[in-house]
């Protein structure tokens, strides 16, 4: 089941930065980042944040999470977050889909990953979306950003 979080209530915030720690783990270790900002990001963060976090409950736990920034002429997939226990288990495919399916009417979709992840950019080009830009971040990571008309 997928459903928007409330991510302002602390209980939901812990549960929702629980999964963000595990699986920014995971990912900083695909990405051989040494100093990961994603990882350092404080549970405030969460729970002040503005933007939507909708979630993959999974046998009444939290499995995944999708957080979205919505504008006016696009929409954003701000972070994809999915408990490592959970992976290839089809939760981001679902949750990507519920995105582009019932939840935001955009005619163009951003995303932005490190360019190294193979299962992250392999799900997006699955989802249609393409290649717009590179580059290094200060973290010294080669990120890429890709686009869905």
């Amino acid at each position: 089941m997928i459903k928007k979080l409330q991510n302002t209530k602390i209980e939901v915030s812990k549960k929702i930065h629980a999964v963000f720690q595990a699986s920014y783990t995971v990912a900083a270790k695909i990405l051989k980042a040494i100093d990961s900002p994603s990882l350092s990001s404080p549970l405030k963060n969460y729970k002040e944040s503005k933007t939507d976090f909708l979630g993959f409950i999974k046998n009444k736990e939290l499995a995944g999470v999708i957080e979205i920034k919505h504008a006016n002429d696009h929409t954003r997939i701000a972070s994809l977050v999915i408990k490592p226990d959970c992976f290839r288990q089809g939760i981001a495919s679902q949750l990507i889909g519920f995105v582009f399916n019932t939840t935001y009417d955009s005619g163009i979709f951003i995303v932005e990953t490190g360019l190294i992840n193979g299962p992250a950019n392999g799900l997006y080009k699955k989802f249609g979306f393409i290649e717009v830009s590179q580059w290094d971040t200060e973290f010294g990571i080669r990120n890429i950003r890709l686009k869905r008309n």
